[in-house]
């Protein structure tokens, strides 16, 4: 069964002195602000469109990297993953880094690190943004 999750916007005034509200519909969490500054500067309390990625890569590639071992027969019993969304102004997002940290019962760190290739592979977020460079770095607890 497909799912449609929305969000929107709201932006008022121009690219450098303006901002905008993200509102997240579908969870009905609330709302962050987002301004230029906060996406090619400082965040100051402020998200960005980068820092939203980074939230959808790694909460995307966890489900991916847990279904992926439990059904090895090996399911995690902790996983801890940091993306990294690297944005530079005037060219656009340059690269994503992953950083994995599991901890997997009866499984050796060769494994654990195949498993995350893996999922940094297949997980749907990576394939969506496929045309970046996405690298990853696995620490077996």
């Amino acid at each position: 069964m497909a799912t449609t999750r929305t969000a929107h916007t709201v932006w008022e005034g121009n690219l450098v002195e303006g901002n905008g509200t993200v509102s997240f519909d579908s969870s009905g969490i609330g709302e962050q602000a987002v301004s230029w500054p906060s996406r090619a500067e400082a965040a100051n309390g402020k998200t960005s469109p980068e820092e939203l990625i980074a939230a959808a890569h790694s909460s995307c590639f966890s489900m991916a990297l847990s279904h992926g071992l439990t059904g090895a027969g090996t399911p995690p019993t902790r996983l801890e993953t940091k993306a990294d969304v690297t944005f530079q102004p005037g060219t656009g997002i340059t690269g994503i880094h992953l950083t994995v940290r599991g901890e997997v019962p009866g499984l050796d760190a060769d494994g654990f690190a195949a498993a995350a290739e893996d999922a940094k592979k297949n997980c749907p977020v990576s394939q969506a943004l496929a045309g970046t460079e996405i690298t990853l770095t696995v620490e077996s607890v």
